[in-house]
């Protein structure tokens, strides 16, 4: 199905009028207007971060497909395109800005240390990927990726965007709890996803009861 036209395949409009009417869903409208006008936040972690400059130039121009304005404040963005090596002291400021976009928003993983940690994936300072924290829709692979294979990430994020229904989407839920808002993580000798507190004590615990026996 070719999602770049508005109107449905399935429903011959005469040649006369195609330019005038348009058949189509409510879904497939919303969906239309929002797949090429994805504003991405402007930051680099490394050096995936030059090949995202590279694809901003005219030879690749990211423009045809909508994504060029890279807003400087996370309340104008609605993705969030990690461009590489994601590190523990990094990580707060990161989840700081996720939480303040406004939905929707996406998260792409740009290149192998964002994706997995790529060659530091066992270093002590590095996430080892930022999917630990962040929901991730689309991974790029690479070390580093190119321009031509982040246009080619920033397109399946597109695709992921038309199969996308108002009625299931969560930023249209009426429950008050935000269930994609992501607890800051803590920075002491080591990083501490807060989320996992119940499991590091229960883990604490049993090994107490161990030692004591």
């Amino acid at each position: 199905m070719d999602y770049e036209k508005l109107s449905l395949p399935n429903y011959n409009i005469p040649d006369d009028i195609q330019n005038a009417v348009a058949i189509t869903t409510l879904d497939r409208l919303y969906n239309w207007g929002r797949r090429s006008s994805v504003w991405p936040l402007m930051f680099g972690l490394a050096c995936c971060a030059i090949e995202m400059i590279a694809a901003q130039t005219a030879r690749y121009d990211l423009a045809r497909f909508g994504m060029e304005v890279m807003r400087p404040t996370p309340r104008q963005a609605d993705m969030m395109l990690v461009s590489g090596t994601v590190t523990k002291k990094m990580l707060p400021s990161i989840i700081r800005l996720y939480n303040q976009m406004p939905e929707p928003k996406y998260v792409v993983a740009m290149g192998a240390c964002a994706s997995s940690g790529g060659p530091f994936k066992e270093g002590y300072n590095v996430v080892a990927g930022i999917d630990k924290f962040l929901p991730v829709d689309v991974y790029i692979p690479g070390c580093p990726p190119t321009p031509q294979a982040l246009i080619a990430g920033l397109i399946k994020l597109q695709e992921k965007i038309d199969k996308e229904s108002i009625k299931t989407v969560r930023w249209y839920n009426k429950e008050k709890f935000d269930g994609n808002y992501v607890p800051m993580p803590i920075l002491g000798p080591d990083l501490i996803d807060v989320r996992r507190n119940a499991e590091i004590r229960d883990i604490a615990s049993a090994k107490a009861t161990q030692e004591s026996a």
